[in-house]
């Protein structure tokens, strides 16, 4: 689904453009809309006057889709039309700070459609894909994690070792909280994959009785979760765990003090932003290495975590803190602090946008690990390119850009889906009825 065409008339050009000047010229800015997957993704098309040259850039927000496209079509395309799309530093700076106030989940992935769709045009005017303009590969293909989890810990270890026979040595594992509602675990085996949007899963949030969330009896089965797999996987398979911020901060010192033993290659989302101030606390008691920050909406939010080192992974959604400008700055920061790159890596992030953590992932030397989503048949025909999930890795390709376009045709027949602004897992709640963070 396309967004009503907007004509707007350019701004001034910056100073260094002499008006009236040639070159390729930014025409046309619009969204493009489509849920393929039942998940509404949202990407950014910047057209030039360049026949047939074209970026494609990934903003979806999908909780709150229309809002963002509305950011595009009325907000930023009237300062992008007649521009010169080379100039991506200029550009991604002047539109962050052309709305005063600045960052926020809505006006960010509409910023990072924008950046994206820059970086892809600048890739295809310059014959090479975007990894080879951050700097080239250091590494030939880039490891992914799977997602394992089950009713109880046997069903998991089952699916740790489905990955490892595929080829993968990281995988997340989650399991079901008896009688209480739990983040990242499918209802039954079989049930149909209908992914909760943002675990990365592809299995739904619904537990066996879908009531309450219980951080206490959370506490107790996790430690137990890995403890078993330990025993009977022994250290051959790196394991993660995504605590999805639902703890307070006396219970995130007790899980990352319990699950030391145990070796993980990373504990997600300890705390919620709110809580941050609480990590010297864990970091003192607990070396269970940590990756934060899937809700950061600001790069510089990581600037205490990474100066005082009190995180391993950072852990952002390139699109939320503004596309892969602010990313690729990101990591390189990181990188002074011997801090590693885990972007984040869901269904609600389209093809481009991981077609994006892609070329980060091969140009980064602090590279760390990258969650995978394996798009559908359906998905990877509406984008041709789409990134391929082989032997536990993702393959980059040679192609000019970011590699992936989209059919419109294609994309046009799996409208956006109703937004999730009724969604029980954002609604999720404790025993006594408190709402809790998701």
């Amino acid at each position: 689904m396309t967004s009503p065409e907007h004509s707007p008339e350019p701004l001034a050009a910056p100073p260094w453009q002499a008006p009236g000047s040639g070159g390729t010229r930014i025409t046309r800015v619009r969204t493009i809309l489509t849920a393929p997957e039942n998940i509404t993704l949202v990407v950014v098309k910047i057209e030039t006057s360049d026949p047939g040259l074209y970026g494609l850039g990934c903003a979806t927000f999908t909780q709150r889709a229309r809002a963002v496209a509305e950011a595009v079509d009325s907000y930023l395309a009237p300062q992008l039309i007649g521009r010169d799309p080379a100039d991506v530093t200029d550009i991604a700076g002047s539109l962050f700070l052309s709305s005063y106030w600045r960052s926020g989940p809505v006006l960010n992935n509409a910023l990072s459609g924008v950046d994206m769709a820059l970086w892809d045009l600048k890739g295809k005017q310059a014959g090479l894909p975007v990894w080879q303009l951050l700097g080239g590969r250091c590494r030939s293909a880039v490891p992914v994690y799977g997602h394992a989890s089950g009713r109880d810990a046997a069903e998991v270890e089952d699916g740790v070792r489905a990955f490892a026979e595929k080829g993968y040595r990281y995988v997340r594992c989650q399991v079901a909280v008896p009688g209480a509602l739990t983040y990242g675990v499918s209802a039954a085996p079989g049930a149909p994959d209908r992914g909760p949007v943002g675990s990365g899963t592809g299995s739904t949030r619904a537990a066996l009785v879908p009531d309450a969330w219980d951080p206490d009896s959370y506490l107790r089965v996790v430690p137990e979760l890995f403890a078993h797999l330990r025993d009977q996987l022994g250290e051959s398979v790196h394991l993660l765990h995504d605590v999805h911020e639902r703890l307070n901060p006396t219970q995130a010192v007790r899980l990352a003090k319990a699950l030391e033993p145990f070796g993980l290659f990373f504990l997600e989302d300890l705390l919620a932003p709110e809580d941050l101030g609480w990590l010297p606390t864990v970091r003192a008691q607990a070396a269970t290495p940590l990756a934060i920050g899937e809700l950061f909406t600001n790069p510089a939010e990581y600037v205490p975590l990474v100066r005082d080192r009190l995180i391993d992974f950072v852990r952002c959604h390139i699109s939320a803190i503004g596309g892969l400008t602010p990313a690729w700055r990101l990591a390189n920061a990181a990188e002074l602090f011997g801090i590693r790159t885990a972007w984040h890596g869901p269904g609600d992030v389209s093809p481009v946008g991981h077609a994006a953590n892609l070329a980060l992932d091969l140009a980064a030397p602090n590279f760390g690990i990258q969650e995978q989503h394996v798009f559908s048949e359906t998905a990877a025909e509406v984008f041709p390119g789409c990134p391929q999930v082989r032997d536990g890795h993702l393959w980059p390709s040679d192609t000019p850009g970011l590699g992936v376009d989209l059919d419109e045709d294609l994309a046009a027949k799996y409208p956006p889906v109703e937004p999730l602004v009724r969604d029980a897992w954002t609604r999720t709640r404790l025993p006594d009825g408190t709402v809790q963070r998701p």
